[in-house]
């Protein structure tokens, strides 16, 4: 009898579900959704204009902010987006009882062309508004997508050249004629080489390996024949224009927005694509120092403690419209439209003139491009909306005149050839004033976003800054 009691005990203690039949079970119904191959092309249209915005260099927020907007607007509205740097994951829910449709894209190609980035957000618009069926906001992607470069391949080249000149005054070589024609030349002639390379799939550490000893060895060649006064000015305007395509700003978005891992995936190949370039430049001054003695390539224009915009020769309207010619050839050689290409112009001359007035006061070079690159950031936030153009164009461009090149070079001189450990320090600047140029623009992103939203809307949850993709992300269910 005690057996049969505990038993029943245990019998009316069971949880009431346990004893339901399997169907019977309580069930998450997911939102309703449309048919299976609708939600397939949806997903691989929101993939491949994350995958344009990732090769462009914006951020992982931006990208996943864009995605959850395209597929919230065609009828999907709990995917969770996952990127981590080479791969976009996308999945939607559809409840406990069917398993989420999951898809994923690599990210290959990486190349900068502002037209494309422009022309996606241009649909990204007219697919949030509902203009457009998935069927048709996908066949204008493909359009986009495998368009031609708006203009001839040799244009980027000349553009670059451009780049190269105009920050070879910004550096303080304007009273020397031949300086910027001898950078001019020696960045043409590395971008072709690099193109070559690039068709041959040379991996890309070798590439700026190969671009950096040209660079130096041209400079280098002209100090050594009497053209040139000091070689130095002239590497570092080529070491800048190979450091310009590299994601600084992108790097700083992911770590600050939270997204960790892309963040150290754009931090280890700015590290990479830095050392290929740093092998190129020291291999250049070793050959040149054996060749024509450690005078080759001296350091007699600038003091350490100064940045490269620091020019107390020239005016200020010069280094504005060097620093507008510096970002704007840049936007020109990654392809952007004209607005975007006016702007980016308008954030370098900006950016120019506050970091020369602040370093002519003595201020720190790393908090004064910091301060610059957030005016810039800020002015860049505000207008970009307005004018219906991509914030990132503004900001890539606008750090352009401001990197670290001079103190790059110096600080590989004094190690490969004076053998001075200052060099150590002199690179650790150079360091610090990238990261401070990309948290700048972040913070001046941030600090626009209140303004672009109106301001009597200042309850409105940031959800990070944006350099790219939509302002307000899409409201979905998360429960």
């Amino acid at each position: 009898m005690g057996i049969t009691h505990r038993a029943r005990g245990v019998l009316r203690r069971r949880d009431p579900e346990l004893t339901m039949p399997p169907g019977a079970r309580n069930v998450v119904y997911g939102p309703a959704l449309p048919d299976e191959s609708t939600v397939h092309l949806v997903l691989d249209l929101g993939l491949r204009i994350g995958e344009v915005q990732m090769a462009s260099g914006a951020g992982a927020s931006d990208v996943t902010a864009t995605i959850i907007a395209v597929v919230s607007a065609y009828g999907l509205p709990h995917t969770e987006v996952d990127v981590i740097y080479t791969s976009i994951t996308v999945s939607t829910y559809r409840g406990t009882d069917l398993p989420p449709i999951t898809s994923l894209r690599v990210v290959r190609n990486r190349s900068l062309d502002y037209t494309r980035l422009a022309d996606v957000e241009a649909l990204l618009r007219r697919i949030t508004a509902n203009e457009l069926t998935a069927a048709e906001a996908y066949a204008e992607l493909d359009r986009i997508t495998t368009a031609p470069h708006p203009f001839p391949r040799w244009v980027a080249t000349l553009s670059w050249a451009g780049m190269a000149a105009s920050l070879a005054v910004l550096l303080g070589g304007g009273s020397t004629p031949l300086l910027p024609l001898v950078a001019a030349g020696s960045t043409a002639l590395v971008d072709r080489v690099g193109r070559l390379l690039n068709k041959r799939a040379l991996p890309f550490f070798f590439q700026q390996a190969v671009g950096g000893a040209i660079a130096t060895a041209v400079a280098l060649g002209c100090y050594a024949t009497g053209m040139l006064d000091n070689a130095a000015l002239a590497i570092a305007a080529s070491i800048i224009v190979l450091l310009s395509g590299m994601t600084v700003v992108g790097s700083m978005q992911d770590a600050i927005t939270g997204y960790n891992v892309t963040a150290a995936g754009r931090i280890a190949e700015l590290a990479l694509m830095s050392a290929g370039l740093i092998a190129g430049v020291v291999l250049s001054l070793y050959i040149g120092v054996r060749i024509g003695g450690e005078s080759v390539g001296s350091l007699d224009a600038q003091s350490l403690g100064r940045a490269e915009v620091l020019a107390p020769a020239l005016h200020l309207p010069v280094q504005m419209l060097a620093g507008a010619s510096t970002s704007a050839c840049f936007a020109l050689a990654s392809y952007a439209p004209p607005r975007p290409l006016l702007a980016a112009g308008i954030g370098g001359g900006v950016a120019a003139a506050v970091h020369s007035l602040l370093t002519l006061v003595d201020v720190h070079t790393v908090l004064a491009g910091a301060v610059a690159t957030t005016v810039v950031g800020f002015i860049g936030g505000i207008i970009a909306r307005r004018l219906r153009i991509p914030a990132l164009v503004i900001a890539v461009s606008g750090v352009a005149p401001l990197l670290p090149g001079f103190a790059t070079y110096r600080g590989l001189y004094e190690l490969s050839v004076l053998g001075s450990p200052t060099g150590v320090a002199t690179l650790m600047l150079a360091v610090a004033t990238g990261l401070a140029l990309g948290a700048g623009v972040v913070l001046g992103e941030y600090l626009a976003q209140p303004v672009r939203s109106r301001l009597g809307r200042l309850e409105r949850r940031f959800a990070g800054p944006r350099m790219s993709g939509p302002l307000r992300p899409a409201k979905r269910r998360i429960d």
